[in-house]
């Protein structure tokens, strides 16, 4: 270790992880996954002390008046630690994503071109709250593999270091590289700015939390940055639209636990909508825990249901049970209203008309787009091959659902014929 090193630990740190990112390199898919599954031990052989730990967060958090929001994010039960190790032990099953070879749009003639997906390094995860977190970052990364450096915050920093300890033990245990889950201390002294301007060894950062996290970080990192988003999805009401099925919608998007990625807060409607099915979804809602807010127009007719929205709300999250309705002129004007005010990465259409579904398909610039369908966020989805982290609503090849193929790259190989 040199001088600089030893008297920077988080410049250690981050080169261990990139160390441990190029031995990874030389492992199998068969050794990867016996560390991802070695990992599910090392959580389950923990499950008590980390509950434990985090006990022990919640109540230095309360003590320090941490708000209600980040108290639900933190709070870990049985069943949220159960889903995790469930995560961990599907992303052992699932297919080695380095393996995929891909045919190149192009072909250099006379030789044959492909590319062949590849790990992108060493990943930065600076979340907020949601200790859990770490441990399914750390099943993706090892999975493709990526090192990782886990930066929590002071609400969660007991169950973050039980957690980081437990799966480093497993990793140990399995043979792969030390380095391969560094976590900092939130009471390091180490700054997140320090962190992420590691850019010589760190290939990409993911910040999670509020807003204003990610804004943080965006600003202060000169490595690169994925963006994750959360809140502030928009569904426009077209008066073709079921109002059982907008019903449904609004409250099943608030299901997904702990963190309402792609919650509903916002609804928008056109101008001949008939006021009766309007009270009754107010009633609906309201019945449901929602709190209803509505613009000026609303609030003339609806002031028994609505209170006050401000302008500063249609563009920013609530992330509670808090839904927001205002009146548009039509489909246009609702696509123009979601493009400037929502968060982009996923809104939502009801409609019957399929001229309406291809407009908003088409216009509406979020990284994911729900017609006639709940946009509710789910890690480990019933379906499909894969798990996700969250969701990302930057442009580039990144955008949308953070999954597997997030973590890595394509390389281009252009392979000859040995003639010249």
């Amino acid at each position: 270790m040199t001088q600089e090193s030893s008297s920077n630990p988080l410049l250690a740190q981050a080169k261990r992880a990139h160390n441990a990112f190029v031995e990874l390199g030389k492992s199998s898919g068969l050794e990867r996954n016996r560390g991802v599954k070695a990992m599910v031990r090392g959580l389950q052989d923990a499950f008590n002390d980390i509950l434990e730990a985090n006990t022990l967060d919640l109540e230095m958090s309360r003590e320090m008046a941490v708000p209600e929001l980040i108290l639900e994010w933190l709070k870990l039960t049985p069943k949220r630690l159960q889903t995790t190790v469930e995560i961990l032990q599907r992303l052992a099953e699932l297919p080695d994503p380095l393996q995929q070879v891909i045919v190149a749009s192009y072909q250099l003639t006379p030789f044959q071109t492909y590319c062949q997906r590849m790990p992108l390094g060493t990943i930065a995860l600076i979340h907020e709250a949601f200790p859990e977190l770490g441990a399914i970052a750390a099943g993706l990364c090892l999975k493709t593999g990526n090192s990782l450096i886990l930066r929590g915050c002071s609400a969660s920093s007991y169950a973050n270091a039980v957690i980081a300890k437990a799966l480093q033990n497993a990793l140990e245990d399995a043979g792969l590289p030390a380095g391969c889950i560094e976590a900092i201390p939130s009471d390091s002294g180490s700054s997140i700015q320090e962190l992420v301007t590691q850019d010589q060894y760190i290939n990409l950062v993911i910040p999670y939390g509020r807003p204003s996290l990610v804004e943080q970080v965006t600003q202060l990192a000169t490595a690169p940055v994925l963006k994750s988003a959360m809140g502030n999805c928009y569904l426009y009401w077209s008066l073709s639209g079921d109002l059982d099925l907008v019903r449904w919608i609004v409250i099943d998007s608030h299901g997904s636990e702990p963190d309402p990625v792609n919650a509903i807060e916002k609804v928008l409607i056109g101008p001949n909508h008939n006021p009766s099915l309007l009270v009754r979804l107010f009633n609906s809602l309201q019945e449901k825990g929602f709190e209803l807010r509505g613009d000026k127009e609303l609030l003339a007719d609806f002031s028994d249901y609505l209170t006050p929205a401000t302008e500063v709300e249609w563009g920013k999250p609530y992330l509670d049970k808090i839904v927001a309705f205002k009146v548009v002129g039509d489909l246009s004007e609702a696509i123009a209203w979601i493009n400037r005010y929502s968060s982009g990465h996923a809104d939502c259409l009801v409609t019957e008309s399929y001229q309406e579904s291809r407009q908003f398909a088409m216009e509406i610039d979020s990284a994911l787009v729900y017609i006639n369908s709940s946009p509710r966020f789910s890690r480990n989805p019933k379906q499909g091959e894969s798990v996700f982290l969250g969701i990302s609503n930057q442009k580039g090849h990144r955008r949308g659902l953070i999954s597997l193929e997030t973590f890595t790259t394509l390389k281009q190989v252009v392979q000859g014929n040995g003639k010249y």
